[in-house]
């Protein structure tokens, strides 16, 4: 079954912040929609973010032949569209820290980023570092990445560990994972079976630091099928309440095409 995808997508340099270093792009023919929040000084954060969209865009053009050679081994367990996709991260990556170790300027550049790829009926999600993505169905919003912070490693060491608690970890924002810190990076990889009428919702940190998971339901339903008015929604929401970082958010809803 073949799905049909309306999207929208917004980016903003939010209330505290001189110069936006996140970046969204889209695979139009391939069905890929890409959230990235770049970090580094000098506004090298911005050339991290672009470098990866540009990479997988690049990639994904390049790899339509499938004779083409691929930079990276097939994993096994995994499936050619999964492959294909973390194989594509796995050089942006690679991309983005052999900038940063050949020129001065680039040193600590980097980047996290979030991708889903609609691929028939299926959905999947591969990302690395703090940008998320989330599914919308029904009334239920359900994140289905897990975020690569100290905070995440912290609370599956202390699984009993209380909202209050949480909230007052004092290196919340510390990520353990972004593309161009290393060589190699691993990417994390899942898939779930698209619904009729589902809403796929990217975004990165300046909108989840800044509004709950059930605020970003709410506004996403109160907005109806109007995902422009949705995306506007949630962007000025996470300034009202401080807007302290860049604000990047992609919303996509799925039809059944008969």
């Amino acid at each position: 079954m073949a799905m049909k995808i309306r999207y929208a997508a917004k980016t903003d340099v939010g209330m505290k912040r001189t110069h936006n270093e996140d970046y969204f792009a889209l695979v139009e023919d391939e069905q890929l929609f890409v959230v990235a929040d770049g970090m580094g000084g000098h506004a090298m954060g911005e050339v991290a973010s672009k470098m990866a969209a540009d990479t997988l865009n690049e990639f994904y053009k390049r790899t339509k032949d499938e004779e083409a050679t691929w930079p990276y081994k097939m994993d096994h367990s995994l499936s050619y569209v999964e492959n294909r996709l973390v194989c594509g991260i796995k050089l942006a990556n690679w991309r983005i820290y052999e900038a940063a170790t050949k020129d001065p300027r680039c040193k600590g550049m980097g980047t996290t980023l979030v991708t889903c790829l609609i691929n028939g009926e299926k959905v999947y999600f591969a990302h690395v570092g703090d940008s998320r993505g989330y599914r919308i169905r029904g009334g239920d919003i359900k994140q289905m990445t897990r975020d690569h912070s100290l905070l995440e490693d912290y609370k599956e060491a202390k699984p009993d560990m209380t909202e209050e608690e949480q909230r007052n970890f004092p290196h919340k924002n510390v990520i353990t994972r972004a593309l161009g810190m290393r060589d190699t990076v691993q990417v994390d990889i899942c898939h779930d079976t698209l619904q009729e009428g589902d809403i796929i919702l990217l975004c990165c940190d300046g909108l989840t630091g800044m509004v709950d998971d059930r605020k970003m339901l709410e506004i996403v339903q109160a907005a109806g099928s109007d995902l422009e008015k949705a995306v506007n929604d949630l962007v000025d929401a996470a300034n009202r309440n401080g807007g302290v970082d860049n604000i990047t958010v992609i919303l996509l809803q799925c039809h059944a095409q008969a």
